[in-house]
């Protein structure tokens, strides 16, 4: 009985040890104890319980080696050669700058949602991948003047109605690529079209009066006078031209000599450059200069005027223009762009079937608002007077020459011709043979009629400031 009991004692301390912490020691341990009862006791034969695979001992596992691909990854990027990381780089900028151009991209279509458009009623309609001709007017409206631009030129309550200041055609050829530009002047003596009798101006006037009723009496009147067709019109309001050379910050000219502008001992426009070289006009300067229509230059001691009149206006105009654009493109500033684009949204009207298409490819491939970059001629006009005041005289056959050399083809029959300073109709001359928009040289944009006479494009006169 002494011997069944301590079996069951043994029994049931093996029990226990099997699921404790320290399973092998204490199956040694019990089995021990055993072996020595076993001696003494009886010679029953003790058969040792089977040890679980739990009880045996777990050996320390040992360090596993780092795991193939992670050794590979790491192979790579110390063998990877200079030219892999060089065209890594270049992807991620490259990356970076198309993001930023679609931005950009998308933010000035969004601008261009907010150019405001007016319907063309008499715009000939434009024809896929044809010619197209864009009418560009400066208006001189004093609509929205304030501050200096209010006591240099005049307010809205003081100066009513709209005329245009400048007026531009611009002529594009998608299939050559090409654009050519000519400058109407705007007292050219004309007979207007598209005005109701009651307006009073609905006769021999000079040309830029037929944009007091916007654009399409303007549109019908060149037309008219001298067959150009026109497809699409933008009007750009020159009073504020003051913003918009503030916001580029400024325009740099090159001055030959001192000028000023000079009516009889009035400066009308406030234009007085005292200094040669290049300096940096602001807003009120830079719109000074391009409204003076007394244009003195200081040379030989003397004070000179400039002899072409209107002319010569238009050309300042065009190199203000010119500046104005190039310094948007040169600058990377973001607040100065989205300023400038601000004020250029605000100053601009176009035509309702004008899409952002075209006008995005006029100012980028055809450069239309940067007149150096293009071909571009002034109508020919002699100074004359009348009733109407100080007028420009179309000069005839020299008009119609450039006309179609500047159109690569005939103008369509003038229904109503220019006009001499006694108001009677001038003799239009109509070309005969083939146009090419080729001129002798080869060069596109440089007239020449089938007859050989030559046509140059307009140049800059020497007394004149130049962009630097």
């Amino acid at each position: 009985m002494a011997r069944r009991n301590e079996g069951d004692h043994g029994a049931g301390v093996i029990g226990r040890s099997s699921a404790g912490p320290d399973v092998g020691t204490s199956a040694h341990r019990v089995v021990g104890r055993h072996r020595a009862t076993s001696a003494t006791l009886a010679p029953e034969r003790f058969v040792p319980p089977e040890r679980t695979p739990a009880a045996d001992p777990v050996p320390s596992p040992k360090p596993s080696p780092p795991a193939a691909p992670e050794r590979s990854a790491v192979g790579t990027r110390k063998t990877r050669k200079p030219i892999e990381r060089v065209l890594r780089w270049t992807a991620l900028v490259v990356a970076v700058v198309l993001l930023a151009a679609g931005a950009l991209y998308g933010y000035v279509r969004y601008q261009w949602g907010r150019v405001q458009t007016l319907a063309c009623t008499v715009c000939t309609p434009a024809a896929d991948g044809q010619p197209f001709n864009v009418l560009i007017v400066g208006s001189d409206s004093r609509l929205g003047n304030t501050g200096a631009a209010a006591r240099a030129f005049g307010s809205s309550s003081e100066v009513a109605g709209a005329r245009s200041d400048t007026i531009k055609i611009l002529h594009v050829d998608p299939a050559a690529g090409t654009a050519r530009l000519l400058s109407i002047p705007r007292d050219t003596f004309v007979q207007l079209s598209g005005l109701p009798s009651g307006t009073g101006l609905a006769t021999e006037n000079k040309i830029n009066a037929a944009f007091n009723n916007g654009p399409d009496p303007l549109v019908e009147t060149i037309e008219d006078t001298f067959g150009i067709p026109i497809q699409h019109f933008v009007v750009l309001d020159f009073g504020d031209e003051i913003n918009l050379v503030n916001a580029v910050g400024g325009i740099s000219l090159d001055f030959p000599f001192p000028v000023r502008d000079d009516d009889d001992g009035n400066n009308n426009s406030g234009l007085d450059i005292t200094k040669t070289g290049c300096q940096t006009l602001n807003g009120s300067m830079a719109l000074a200069l391009s409204r003076s229509r007394y244009y003195q230059y200081y040379d030989d001691g003397y004070w000179q005027s400039d002899p072409t009149s209107d002319i010569g206006r238009i050309e300042r105009q065009n190199i203000i223009i010119e500046a104005v654009i190039d310094k948007a493109r040169s600058t990377y500033n973001p607040l100065r762009l989205n300023t400038f684009l601000t004020a250029m949204v605000h100053d601009m009207t176009v035509d309702k079937s004008m899409s952002f298409g075209t006008m995005f490819s006029l100012a980028e491939q055809y450069h239309a608002f940067s007149g150096s970059e293009l071909s571009s001629y002034t109508l020919p006009a002699v100074p004359g007077e009348n009733d109407a005041g100080d007028v420009e005289i179309v000069q005839e056959p020299q008009a119609q020459e450039m006309i179609s050399q500047f159109l690569g083809a005939q103008p369509e029959q003038a229904t109503t011709p220019p006009l001499d300073e006694y108001g009677n109709a001038l003799e239009v001359p109509q070309p005969s043979g083939s146009v090419s928009s080729q001129g002798p040289s080869g060069t596109s944009g440089s007239p020449s009629s089938s007859a050989g006479a030559e046509v140059a494009p307009t140049s800059v006169p020497f007394y004149d400031p130049k962009p630097c």
